[in-house]
């Protein structure tokens, strides 16, 4: 059935479907110029909203996580998002936590960049010759390793060169990336952050898995933390459902520009 020409029936449909503070004045420009896409937008982004193997609070909380990852900065997203994490629920410390976690996104600079460093020395003959980079850790660096796998409940081979070479830089990373896994929001004492740890783990998922990152390693691994920490396959495929709405940014910006320059024209 095809969808109907008339933008406010759109619109209508689009409100029974998401909510109508999920609309704004863009998606009037994509039902002008394109009643079929505005059709096909919506009922992909309700497919996650109506299956609900993640809560509608922490289904919002994700989309933060894909709209603020600074790959990302989609301002008009995160203010859609927080707006509705708000409204679900959510509170100023469960938001600030998914802040947190999407800002840890720059460290595979280094997760990328590292593997390559060590293969470059390798192949000018200075790894083994390096002070650290082909030495087994000392003190100072097996404790930081331990120190890692307890505040961030795992360790993965591909820190290994990074710690190797620059364990000052590591620290600093490793304090920076746990702090919502450490810090104490309750007065309790026991820290551990506001959000659960799959919660926490699908919040990495969902920055990963989008168009604008694809860090294959880094997502790998997150969902195999994420199942670790009692998760299933189905909220992960919510996530990634999630993450897949980043495509519907290229008309929310692009279609009210040309609606602009087809007037003027």
């Amino acid at each position: 059935m095809s969808p109907s020409k008339d933008p406010a029936a759109l619109k209508k449909e689009f409100v029974s479907q998401l909510g109508e503070d999920a609309y704004d004045e863009t998606w009037d420009s994509i039902a002008k110029l394109s009643p079929e896409l505005f059709d096909a937008s919506v009922k992909l982004i309700a497919v996650p909203k109506k299956k609900r193997h993640l809560s509608p609070k922490i289904q919002q909380l994700m989309s933060i996580a894909v709209d603020a990852a600074s790959t990302h900065l989609y301002v008009p997203g995160v203010q859609q998002h927080i707006k509705a994490a708000l409204k679900e629920g959510a509170t100023q410390a469960e938001i600030v936590e998914v802040i947190e976690l999407t800002g840890t996104l720059g460290i595979h600079a280094c997760n990328i960049g590292v593997p390559l460093l060590v293969e470059v020395m390798k192949e000018e003959g200075i790894y083994e010759k390096h002070a650290t980079a082909a030495k087994p850790f000392d003190e100072e660096r097996e404790k930081l390793k331990a120190e890692f796998t307890k505040n961030r409940g795992y360790w993965h081979t591909f820190w290994e060169d990074f710690l190797a070479l620059d364990p000052e830089f590591f620290k600093a990373y490793l304090d920076f990336s746990s702090v919502p896994w450490l810090k104490d929001v309750d007065g309790s004492g026991k820290g551990g952050g506001v959000l659960e740890p799959k919660i926490k783990e699908l919040v990495y998922c969902a920055f990963d898995a989008a168009a604008t990152h694809l860090y294959v390693p880094g997502l790998k691994l997150h969902m195999r933390n994420v199942l670790g920490y009692g998760g299933t396959p189905e909220e992960i495929m919510e996530v990634l459902e999630i993450a897949t709405q980043l495509s519907l940014h290229t008309s929310n910006v692009a279609a009210p520009i040309l609606l602009k320059e087809l007037g003027k024209a």
